[in-house]
Order: C-alpha cells, then sequence, then structure tokens
C-alpha cells in the first residue's frame, strides 16, 4: 500500500501525530530533503517515484510517534526513558520479524495451494513451521514485554498494556483511512 504524501500528513494530523511535522510537503508539493529541507534531495527509501510515502517509512513514523506518546501517557521518567526505548524497540522489532516471516509462510501455502497438485507433505511441513513461528513469536515477545515490566512501576505497566492497545487501534484507523483515501473516485 502506497499512500501520498499529502493523505498521510492528513491522516497524522488528524491523529495528533505532530511528530511528522519534519516531513511537511511544502504547499507546491516539493519533496522533503536531507534534513527535512524542502526541495532538496530526498532521503532513499522515503518516497516512491509517484510521490507516495513507502510502508517502511510510514511504519518507522508511526514507532516514532507511538514513543513519543509512551513516553507521555506512561510518564516515564527521563532516568527510565533509555532503557525503555531500547526495550520498546526490542519489542517492536520482535514483533514485526514476527510478522514478515509470518506473511511468508502463509504466502508459501498458499502458492502450494494454488498448484494442481498440492503436495501434503509441504503443505503438512508449512504447517509445522508456521506453529513453531508463532510459538517461537509469542515466547519472543513475552520476553521482550517482560523486559520492559522490569523498567516500569506497576501503574506504568498497567499503562503500557493500556497504550498498546491503544496504538494498535490507531494503526488499523490510519491504515483504513488511507485505504479509503486512495480508493478512486467514482
Amino acid at each position: 500500500m502506497r499512500v501520498d504524501v499529502k493523505t498521510l500528513m492528513t491522516l497524522f494530523a488528524v491523529s495528533g501525530a505532530i511528530v511528522l511535522g519534519s516531513l511537511t510537503v511544502s504547499a507546491q508539493g516539493g519533496r522533503m530533503g536531507r534534513g527535512g529541507v524542502p526541495g532538496g534531495p530526498a532521503r532513499p527509501g522515503v518516497e516512491d517515484a509517484g510521490g507516495g510515502v513507502l510502508p517502511g517509512e510510514v511504519q518507522r513514523m508511526f514507532d516514532a510517534y507511538a514513543l513519543m506518546q509512551a513516553q507521555e501517557q506512561l510518564k516515564i521518567s527521563d532516568e527510565q526513558f533509555a532503557r525503555f526505548l531500547t526495550g520498546y524497540k526490542a519489542l517492536q522489532e520482535v514483533r514485526r520479524k514476527s510478522l514478515t516471516e509470518r506473511a511468508r509462510l502463509v504466502m508459501e501455502l498458499r502458492r502450494l495451494l494454488n498448484q494442481a497438485q498440492a503436495d501434503e507433505a509441504q503443505l503438512g511441513d508449512r504447517l509445522k513451521a508456521l506453529g513453531g513461528l508463532d510459538e517461537r513469536s509469542a515466547a519472543d515477545a513475552r520476553k521482550a514485554c517482560d523486559a520492559i515490566d522490569e523498567i516500569l512501576d506497576i501503574r506504568q505497566q498497567a499503562r503500557f498494556r493500556v497504550f498498546e492497545e491503544n496504538m494498535e487501534r490507531r494503526k488499523l484507523e490510519l491504515v483504513t483511512r488511507a485505504r479509503q483515501a486512495n480508493r478512486p473516485k467514482p
């Protein structure tokens, strides 16, 4: 999914994503360059050839927004923040890798199922790999959450659980809005 820069900025503004201010595009549609300078050479990987922002960049922007919100909503002290940052990034990385690997395995299953003669041994192997991945992913995520819990007091831990649910809901809202905004108008 690619989202044009104007739509992305509108969606994040509606969601209170002040952190994205540095990515504002000039009124003439200029691209953001290195160091956030409009019209300068674009950072590699930020925009596609059609002027939309690539999914990886959207994820990085949302992660930065979520981190900023976490510090505020969890009331993380400056002393806790560096350790929290490391733990939170580790948790996000575990989840991202798990989702990527899961998508790859499901795509392999789909490919096998679309063959005229689906090999049951291969299907079984992929299903077993998927089950193993799900178990490892859950264990790795639990370990990363435990590391974060060691940093936070009990109130912050409770706030963190609520915060994560709210961020996931917000992310789904943004994806839904982006898809609606990118639909061709009749």
